[in-house]
């Protein structure tokens, strides 16, 4: 039987009927196959690779070859889940033209079903110049992660009543705009709870609370591979420790010649060269 994939409406139906949406990003091909075959409604390629991949210390140096490469290797392993690409800094904001550009090369070259972008008021033109070509939207409000140089750091958004409102009033402009779901990051859960049932579509919370459509987390966070430790994070697995104990096993196990051992080699013969079996000679 053919495999269902999960779409924006199927997502608008999993809000209507009450069931929670799950989220995790992923970076490459093996994790999004893994990550698909655990039943994962959504697959973000999260700019968070900027962190959790190549090392750097915010989400803003990542670039669009970088992405489109990620991008491209998840949506190769994912069936069922909806693949959601995150737009870089500086790929949406100089221009909607250039936005609407830069989103088309994630569908057309990386193949992926949505891409994401963040900012409430300031991305409404973008949103709706990209929706209008056809190609889905997921906003992203509350914090930010490339805004933190204008917050000050990475602060917790909505805390005061007039940011609380324009949170809300951004989101139902998100709507208005064509998103068809937005990610809630780093805002008090009761005002999480009100901007989910003040819009029709999906609100996928990390650090927002329980009262959202669908929670969504960093990967490396909630495996342990990550060098954060989050208060909204809870750790489901200690890769870390596996794999130090792993490879500490096999360097011992080289050391001592362990391996590789009579089970991990090839036996076969030399042979000589045949003879020469050509074209006869004349």
């Amino acid at each position: 039987m053919a495999i269902r994939k999960v779409t924006n409406l199927k997502l608008r139906e999993m809000k209507a009927g009450g069931r929670k949406i799950a989220a995790l990003t992923a970076y490459d091909y093996p994790t999004a196959r893994i990550l698909d075959g655990a039943g994962l409604d959504i697959i973000l390629i999260g700019d968070s690779a900027a962190n959790v991949v190549f090392g750097y210390d915010s989400t803003l140096p990542v670039d669009m070859p970088e992405m489109l490469m990620l991008s491209a290797a998840v949506a190769r392993g994912v069936k069922r889940a909806m693949v959601v690409a995150d737009m870089p800094f500086m790929s949406y904001q100089i221009s909607a033209e250039r936005a609407l550009e830069n989103a088309g090369r994630f569908i057309k070259e990386a193949r992926v079903d949505a891409v994401k972008l963040e900012g409430g008021e300031r991305s409404l033109e973008t949103i709706r110049k990209i929706t209008d070509a056809g190609i889905p939207v997921m906003g992203h409000l509350g914090l930010t992660p490339q805004s933190y140089l204008q917050f000050g750091g990475y602060r917790i958004q909505g805390r005061l009543e007039e940011s609380a409102r324009r949170l809300l009033e951004d989101a139902r402009g998100l709507e208005r705009a064509g998103a068809f779901a937005m990610v809630l990051e780093g805002i008090p859960w009761k005002l999480a709870g009100e901007i989910s049932r003040a819009i029709e579509i999906p609100t996928i919370g990390i650090g927002a609370g329980e009262e959202c459509d669908g929670q969504i987390l960093v990967l490396h966070d909630m495996i342990g591979l990550g060098d954060g430790d989050f208060k909204f994070v809870k750790r489901y697995a200690d890769v870390e420790e596996t794999l130090l104990s792993a490879a500490g096993s096999y360097c011992s196990d080289v050391r001592s010649g362990a391996f590789p051992s009579e089970e991990h080699r090839f036996e076969a013969e030399v042979k000589k060269p045949s003879e020469d079996k050509g074209v006869p000679k004349a």
